[in-house]
């Protein structure tokens, strides 16, 4: 991959990617949209989401979403020299990612300490479960355990009516990259002013609680205050979400679309209700196209939207008309999807610039353009153990 055109707004900024899973990737695929130079720093046994996804040339889905743009040498960290050659790499970088539990980079011997002593411009960002220093701080912690002990499963289970299970998507950790960046770049501003780098330590509790716009409603007993949730409604076109409390939309049914209403003169509430939800129901039905879905709530001027499959978001008309799924080569003949970054500048570019590497698959390149080595020296340290790469893709 080459370096990101001046219009990037991150071009020429060098980043070490140490980070595995999702936290801590998920920041440097979004680094690498935005121009930077991101070398993923992959331990001999891979990371362990190149066994998750459908795998095409080599490269499974979720490791191709996270890790696009990227590229990528292979060292075990362990091997006698691969500290000297991660200092010497950290020398010539602005920005180390990292998500391990917090004693794992002291252990390697390349803590923030001994790193900033190398580099002091160096800023490094380090995202855990629980944060460092702390009481929990070598809890190993992936989004399912802090969904849980933040109270979005409880809360998921009390709300719907159903058991608990966990949430279809890790939140915990996109919103604890997405906190990271905002402290990462803050730290590059800031580096503009002081000449010196910045440790930024984030806790995946710290950054789900912050994000958490219905804590309030818990934390002062209030749930009580809220909004009726929002209804889902069978229509004939399909599902559709309606974000309107029943009262209102029922309200609006009336007045806009000459709904009768079925519980006039009724005194029991409960009775009521069921003879308005019903009434709702059968228009809704009655709406058998997408057109006179549109029209109706046009109609009444509602926010809605239609319950759609994540398979034909594609279709999803405002998707389609920003180009926010696009296709990158899958390395053996065809393309795959990927989803675009969201960044739409007014005089700048940003979006994924290349495929997800192999392991080990920029050894040679990213020593010879951020070392100066040569590809004999990249091969001596492959000898010794330091360096591997995928035997099956990377010569």
């Amino acid at each position: 991959m080459t370096e990101a055109p001046a219009d990037y707004p991150l071009s020429g900024l060098k980043v070490l990617d140490l980070s595995r899973v999702l936290a801590g990737p998920f920041a440097g695929r979004l680094l690498a949209d935005l121009g930077a130079d991101v070398v993923k720093v992959e331990p001999p046994e891979g990371d362990v989401t190149r066994f998750w996804g459908r795998v095409k040339g080599g490269v499974p889905g979720f490791y191709h979403q996270q890790n696009a743009g990227k590229r990528n040498i292979s060292i075990d960290l362990r091997a006698p020299g691969a500290r000297e050659l991660m200092l010497d790499l950290v020398r010539g970088a602005d920005v180390l990612i990292e998500n391990y539990r917090p004693d794992v980079m002291g252990r390697l011997g390349l803590d923030y300490e001994v790193l900033s002593q190398a580099n002091p411009r160096l800023i490094m960002l380090s995202i855990s479960g629980f944060g460092a220093g702390g009481p929990e701080s070598r809890r190993p912690a992936y989004a399912p355990i802090v969904h849980a002990e933040m109270g979005l499963i409880a809360r998921q289970a009390r709300r719907n009516g159903v058991r608990r299970t966990d949430l279809p998507l890790s939140v915990a950790d996109t919103n604890a990259s997405l906190h990271g960046l905002i402290g990462l770049l803050s730290a590059v501003i800031l580096r503009q002013r002081t000449g010196l780098g910045q440790h930024i330590d984030i806790a995946m509790v710290d950054a789900t609680l912050v994000t958490d716009d219905q804590f309030h409603y818990e934390a002062e007993g209030s749930e009580d205050t809220m909004d009726l949730p929002p209804d889902i409604w069978e229509t004939g076109a399909g599902p559709i979400l309606v974000s309107a409390d029943f009262r209102y939309l029922f309200r609006q049914l009336t007045t806009k679309l000459e709904l009768k209403d079925p519980g006039e003169g009724v005194a029991d509430l409960d009775r009521k209700i069921a003879l308005r939800r019903a009434a709702v129901g059968e228009l809704m039905m009655g709406l058998t196209d997408w057109e006179k879905v549109t029209a109706a709530m046009a109609a009444m001027n509602i926010a809605w939207g239609e319950v759609r499959d994540g398979a034909r978001l594609r279709e999803q008309p405002t998707l389609a008309h920003r180009g926010s799924i696009v296709d990158l080569d899958d390395r053996e003949g065809g393309t795959r999807p990927i989803p675009q970054s969201p960044y739409r500048f007014s005089a700048a570019r940003s979006g994924v610039r290349g495929v997800a590497p192999h392991r080990g698959e920029h050894n040679a390149e990213v020593l010879a353009e951020w070392l100066g080595l040569d590809g004999a020296k990249a091969a001596a340290l492959r000898e010794a153990g330091v360096l591997s790469a995928d035997a099956d893709r990377v010569s």
